[in-house]
């Protein structure tokens, strides 16, 4: 039979999963209140934080405003797609970082176009 009681954390994770894992060894004792709970803490806090970084990503890149039912289902599919996504994927594939990079690339576009469309309208009232 198994030994259910320990948990294998691996030790080759990416940076932002590593921070909030790290201190936990090579694997962690189900048995131990205190390990289980700095387990789920730091799950947690990977979730939130791809959560916050896929809401800023969502905001920066959808333009329109959408009607209040229509904001809620979407916050609320990207909620519990994120955290299906963190749960299955979140320690072996880089999310929060991804999210990270795609929210510069359209921080960056979303500067652009400001200035360009504050460019244009002055040029069109000169």
């Amino acid at each position: 039979m198994n030994d259910m009681s320990t948990l294998p954390v691996p030790t080759d994770l990416w940076p932002v999963a590593d921070f909030f894992f790290r201190g936990f060894g090579s694997e962690v004792n189900l048995n131990d209140e205190s390990e289980v709970s700095m387990l789920f803490r730091s799950f947690m806090l990977l979730y939130l934080t791809t959560v916050i970084l896929a809401i800023i990503t969502f905001k920066l890149g959808f333009a329109r405003k959408l009607p209040l039912m229509k904001t809620i289902v979407v916050y609320s599919v990207l909620i519990i797609g994120t955290f299906i996504l963190t749960l299955i994927l979140g320690l072996n594939l880089p999310l929060p970082e991804s999210l990270v990079v795609a929210a510069l690339i359209l921080g960056i576009y979303r500067i652009r176009l400001h200035r360009e469309r504050g460019a244009r309208q002055q040029n069109e009232s000169s």
